[in-house]
């Protein structure tokens, strides 16, 4: 079932970001990931529109919006290849009719997903806190 977070999906939340961020971005060095979790729990979650997948009780995956930009989408690792990424993906096209994103060049399974549900690449960048090349994707409804 895909429902609006609650506050008390917080924990739940960061563990998927976490758990899945270590496996995606294994070329960035996992301290940045843990030294990140403040930031989620603080800034980025509180200002999102956040979206989980919860089945058998338990958040394994969530989508994020700030307006038009999908700041997030993290399937738990051992709940992937279930088809939770594309509903999460259907119901942020649902929600919103433009979508952009940011993806690690690096991550070749997220590129190609992003590829695979209509996103394409506008511009390539350096991100800031990792100094690794970065994709800018947008995705128009047709």
């Amino acid at each position: 079932m895909i429902r609006q977070a609650r506050p008390e999906d917080t924990e739940a939340i960061l563990n998927v970001w976490l758990l899945a961020s270590l496996q995606a971005h294994d070329f960035v060095p996992a301290a940045y990931w843990w030294r990140q979790q403040e930031q989620m729990r603080a800034r980025y979650l509180p200002s999102a529109e956040v979206w989980v997948c919860e089945r058998e009780g338990e958040v394994q995956g969530f989508i994020a919006l700030a307006g038009d930009y999908l700041v997030a989408l993290f399937v738990r690792p051992d709940c992937q290849k279930k088809g939770i990424g594309k509903a999460l993906m259907a119901t942020a096209k649902r929600l919103r009719r433009q979508l952009t994103l940011k993806v690690f060049c690096e991550n070749d399974i997220a590129v190609h997903f992003y590829r695979r549900h209509g996103f394409a690449i506008t511009e390539e960048h350096l991100d800031p806190g990792t100094g690794q090349p970065q994709l800018c994707m947008d995705y128009d409804s047709p």
